[in-house]
């Protein structure tokens, strides 16, 4: 891919497009990678970057991470923060999938332990764990008590039997979003959502059942505070988001602001995918407390996923969770919108930063963060293709850098399309199985789309993180069974 010959290198890992790049640009965009990552960015990203650093009130740069590639609206891997007063919520810098994010759990479980049983752990996981186009969950609401789980996120859960009071003091946010009024939210999108609770769905979206070895722990002291205290300790590792009732919160709320954006408030864009409003304004507000509900919706999903995984490996295992040293380590979300407080211009200011696949990083000591980890930082999850690794990072104070932002995930190099046609799915099966990673999967055809050839370097990625400063690996973590949607 071209590289932009204007884009000028500012450290190892971080390089800068100036405002004369593109004609409207307010701030520069920064992108974060090593030279190698950068080369392989395609076209569409440089554009994308630069598109976002033309919005209204945009303050300091527009971001890229190391596993940026293109998307809707802003790229993949894109961070901004924006003036609450002078600036706009755009949907495109959140994304259709709202509060798509990652949980990890630990075990006391070695992988010695778990080894004979792995094939019959990641049946019944799949079994008792829909994923796939249109899956639906076994917890069965009322519409009116959806809207409930809406405003309340993974405090329904608790309430309902679902988790326990650890789980939400280790969630970003606590597990739920304030300030959630489900009026914002259509018929439709309740219709969509309604049945989708403890369910992965579809395209990227998994569960790994993962091996700690002991060779692969950057930070012991770090670790351990963690929760990874064992030699090949097994974890368990899970990406999903609001399926599709924040689909239709996104979709409902492009057009709207589709509608007002020019004609009411005289705000022009480059790209309509762009589609914003002024954040203080009545379709703003509104949209953010829809997204809110998405949030929170997605909040419950994963906690009602974490539900089950309990129950399956007490069954398998014939133990109690609590025996089993079954805790969770963290929630992280890495699709959202939020007003937080940072230093801007040399003095602390409020200012609400859009993450469209990036993930929050807080540093020591930051609130927000649970009072076992305020040492150490927040723990940062990032995903790996399903045939590699995943890491698990903490946040750094260098991460004031980009808002405590960074990676979340590997980043796709390879088309869905493109992947299909070099792929097969019963192939990567048999593959993965030689590898000693045992998989099921609802479809065949999504399975050739996650081939690990379509993803980047997911090593690269977080090494390159960590160049940059803005987060630290602590712990890396390889597949032993897959659940694929």
């Amino acid at each position: 891919m071209a590289v932009p010959s204007e884009l000028r290198q500012i450290s190892d890992a971080v390089w800068e497009l100036p405002v004369s790049w593109k004609h409207g640009m307010r701030v520069p965009a920064r992108f974060y990678g090593t030279q190698e990552l950068i080369e392989r960015f395609d076209d569409g990203v440089f554009a994308q970057a630069a598109n976002v650093a033309t919005l209204p009130g945009i303050r300091r740069y527009s971001y890229c991470m190391p596993d940026g590639h293109w998307g809707y609206g802003f790229p993949i891997g894109g961070v901004a923060a924006f003036d609450p007063d002078e600036g706009v919520i755009s949907p495109g810098g959140i994304g259709f999938d709202i509060n798509c994010g990652m949980r990890l759990v630990a075990t006391g479980l070695t992988y010695e332990e778990v080894k004979p049983h792995i094939q019959r752990l990641v049946d019944r996981l799949f079994e008792r764990i829909p994923s796939g186009v249109g899956s639906t969950g076994f917890v069965k609401l009322t519409e009116d008590e959806f809207l409930a789980v809406a405003e309340q996120g993974a405090r329904w859960c608790l309430r309902n039997g679902y988790a326990l009071p650890e789980d939400l003091e280790r969630t970003e946010e606590q597990g739920c979003m304030e300030g959630a009024d489900a009026e914002t939210v259509s018929h439709k999108a309740v219709q969509r959502g309604h049945s989708q609770i403890g369910t992965l769905g579809s395209g990227n979206h998994y569960l790994e059942v993962q091996v700690a070895r002991q060779e692969n722990i950057f930070h012991p002291e770090i670790a351990e505070a963690f929760g990874i205290t064992l030699p090949d300790q097994i974890v368990v590792m899970y990406h999903c988001g609001s399926r599709g009732f924040g689909h239709q919160i996104a979709t409902d709320y492009l057009h709207i602001l589709l509608d007002v954006m020019e004609r009411v408030y005289g705000i022009r864009i480059i790209d309509k995918e762009l589609a914003c409003a002024p954040f203080l304004s009545p379709e703003g507000q509104n949209y953010f407390s829809a997204m809110k509900c998405a949030v929170n919706m997605s909040f419950a999903n994963r906690q009602v996923i974490l539900h089950r995984v309990r129950e399956v490996f007490s069954d398998v295992f014939g133990r109690s969770p609590d025996d089993l040293g079954i805790r969770q380590i963290y929630d992280v979300t890495h699709n959202t919108a939020k007003l937080e407080d940072h230093l801007v211009d040399g003095r602390v200011q409020r200012v609400l930063i859009h993450r469209k696949g990036s993930t929050r990083a807080f540093g020591p000591g930051m609130e927000g963060i649970p009072e076992a980890y305020m040492p150490w930082g927040q723990p940062v999850i990032i995903g790996g293709s399903m045939e590699t690794g995943s890491y698990l990072l903490a946040g750094t104070k260098e991460g004031e850098q980009t808002f405590y932002s960074t990676a979340h995930g590997s980043g796709r190099v390879m088309s869905r399309h493109s992947a299909r046609k070099k792929y097969q799915g019963r192939k990567l099966i048999r593959d993965m199985l030689a590898h000693g990673i045992y998989v099921r999967t609802a479809s065949m055809r999504g399975l050739a789309e996650e081939a690990g050839g379509a993803y980047k370097d997911i090593d690269a990625v977080v090494r390159a993180t960590e160049l940059a400063g803005i987060s630290t690996r602590v712990a890396r973590f390889v597949p032993v069974g897959n659940i694929k949607g």
